[in-house]
């Protein structure tokens, strides 16, 4: 998902005040993602790491040790922890989809193969093991080895909700909270910890980074049928990929038989014609489901901030602040 199209940029001005700690990030990076026996995989994980992505999570992580006071180093060994369980998600998932692109560019297994791909995506998450256990904190190691498990089981449960019209918003939620928001609240929850912050403080931050994650996912489900070209958005991608995302699941529980029957053909059989694309989105229109999905992003976005009212007042809050506002700019 692109944050570039609003009018600020409050993930650059974190980034800004982040400047020398990613750095560090960056260099431990490059630093772990060497092999002395394997050349390939410091090849293709430089590909996508080196490709552009603005290191979200990490930042994340970065900014709530900052903010929670922290001083010593081990904020920057979990910030590349991050990254790299991402990382390493990104390339299962792009052979998972059989993806060619990703940020604009052909994606590892396009370029090398899928036995690559899954065995640097592997090399990734053994890398971001070690850079855990080097913390000494085994709530640091409880926290992200639970979220790289949630994301492999919202990954599989997605592969059998994605083209199910039994699949619900309560599915739905599940998937998002696994395959994106896990992610998030584990990366602003070990910089509390890492800081030994009381558990208060500690939940404040996973509360966030889990609002952030689901309104985020929300936002870009959303774009995939409301967006326009400034969005870096290709219209209907989702549907004709028969991925079951919340304007379809709303549309879905709305529909009578004969809309029904389209879903069941479109989606669950994949029987797609030309005109398809432009009446399923007659059919959110009808049943208001895209106007219902942009509150819900927004209601998240909106729980995201309140999550940290008991973080104490700090260039970073706000900045986190305004993060939430900026993920949800393109749909207000």
């Amino acid at each position: 998902m692109s944050l570039d199209q609003a009018s600020t940029k409050p993930h650059e001005r974190l980034a800004a005040a982040l400047s020398d700690e990613m750095d560090a990030v960056n260099t431990l990076i490059r630093e772990r993602m060497a092999s002395e026996h394997a050349p390939r995989i410091p090849e293709v994980t430089a590909h996508l790491v080196e490709a552009g992505g603005k290191r979200l999570r990490p930042m994340m992580t970065l900014a709530s040790a900052k903010m929670c006071g922290y001083d010593g180093p081990y904020h920057v060994h979990l910030a590349a922890t991050v990254e790299f369980i991402h990382t390493a998600t990104l390339l299962h998932d792009d052979v998972v989809d059989e993806s060619e692109q990703r940020r604009g560019r052909p994606t590892a297994n396009l370029l090398w193969d899928n036995t690559s791909s899954v065995l640097v995506g592997d090399y990734l998450f053994a890398r971001s093991f070690q850079l855990m256990t080097e913390t000494g904190s085994l709530d640091v190691l409880r926290i992200l080895s639970n979220a790289a498990a949630t994301i492999a089981e919202g990954e599989v449960l997605q592969l059998t909700a994605a083209r199910d019209l039994a699949t619900d918003e309560g599915i739905y939620l599940k998937v998002v909270r696994g395959k994106t928001a896990a992610l998030f609240s584990a990366a602003m929850e070990v910089g509390g910890v890492i800081a030994g912050r009381d558990a208060g403080l500690v939940k404040a931050l996973f509360d966030y980074g889990d609002a952030l994650g689901i309104g985020f996912q929300i936002v870009d489900d959303l774009l995939d049928y409301a967006g326009t070209d400034a969005t870096g958005k290709n219209i209907g991608d989702d549907f004709r990929e028969r991925k079951l995302t919340l304007p379809v699941i709303k549309a879905v529980a709305k529909a009578d038989d004969e809309e029904r029957a389209f879903w069941v053909r479109t989606i669950e059989k994949g029987r797609q014609e030309d005109g398809d694309l432009d009446h399923a989105l007659d059919l959110m229109a009808k049943h208001d489901t895209l106007e219902a999905t942009r509150q819900d992003a927004l209601a998240w976005m909106d729980t995201a901030k309140a999550a940290l009212d008991p973080l104490p007042d700090h260039d970073i809050k706000t900045m986190l602040l305004d993060l939430a506002d900026y993920v949800v700019a393109r749909v207000r």
